[in-house]
């Protein structure tokens, strides 16, 4: 049986997948990155090589890059943008989905996906991290709390306490002032889930999303913006079955796998 590779070397997480001939998952591992993005890949590579129970890069058919690093995956036969590794990676795990908005370490997309999982447009903010994953992990740290706890803290929210700070370090400012007055933790992080939420809505336009969109990257796993976004968008977030933050190297994977089938 022929496997094929993707591997999303991304600023703050490098992903990785191995698909089987049939375009299952045969591995899949998400790691912290490294200052180099080369000994991301390999160390990403190797671990889905010892999950799939296979011997190294030789027992691959073939191997796509994408994400920040792309350039730098090792034994890699090409590399594709992570825009559209992201779009085919969302296809091939909701087909009927067509507007995606993509939130990584250090910018956010929106992203148009024809039928056949081909980008049709797309859109992208990386002039500000406001809004992006490393914005969030500034605002964990503000409550002093993990990241997948302060995801959940707005839902407990019954009023929102507005951020009105538009960058990380003005709102980071912000937000330790709120706390330090005393005001309801949950209400502030509603205020901040609302101001990201806000600030997809452009990338929603863009991507040509009318009653729906997927929400792919690590932050497609906070259940407050999930929720904020379905509340100031009104547009129904698609839950996808496979972990939104391997689309970019599932995608890729599948390229692989339609590039190096019969090799």
């Amino acid at each position: 049986m022929g496997y094929f590779g993707g591997c999303d070397v991304g600023s703050t997480y490098t992903k990785a997948v191995i698909l089987n001939e049939k375009g299952e998952i045969a591995a899949s591992t998400t790691i912290k990155s490294k200052i180099r993005s080369e000994e991301s890949a390999k160390l990403a590579m190797d671990a889905v090589f010892e999950e799939a129970g296979l011997r190294g890069p030789e027992d691959l058919s073939y191997l796509i890059g994408t994400g920040y690093g792309r350039n730098k995956v090792p034994f890699a036969d090409e590399n594709i943008s992570e825009i559209s590794c992201h779009a085919m990676g969302v296809h091939v795990t909701a087909p009927e989905v067509r507007a995606v908005i993509d939130i990584g370490g250090q910018d956010v997309k929106g992203i148009a996906v024809d039928t056949d999982g081909t980008v049709k447009s797309f859109a992208m903010n990386d002039k500000c991290a406001a809004g992006t994953g490393r914005f969030f992990e500034a605002m964990a740290r503000s409550f002093e709390m993990e990241l997948p706890d302060f995801s959940k803290l707005s839902l407990k929210a019954r009023n929102v306490i507005p951020i009105t700070a538009q960058c990380t370090v003005f709102a980071e400012s912000e937000v330790v002032s709120l706390v330090g007055e005393g005001k309801p933790v949950e209400e502030i992080a509603a205020g901040i889930e609302m101001a990201v939420a806000k600030r997809c809505f452009v990338m929603a336009k863009k991507a040509g999303a009318t009653d729906s969109l997927a929400l792919t990257g690590g932050c497609a796993k906070n259940d407050g913006l999930k929720a904020a976004i379905e509340k100031v968008l009104k547009l129904k977030v698609i839950e996808l079955k496979t972990d939104p933050q391997l689309m970019g190297a599932l995608g890729a994977a599948e390229f692989a796998r339609q590039k190096g089938a019969g090799r």
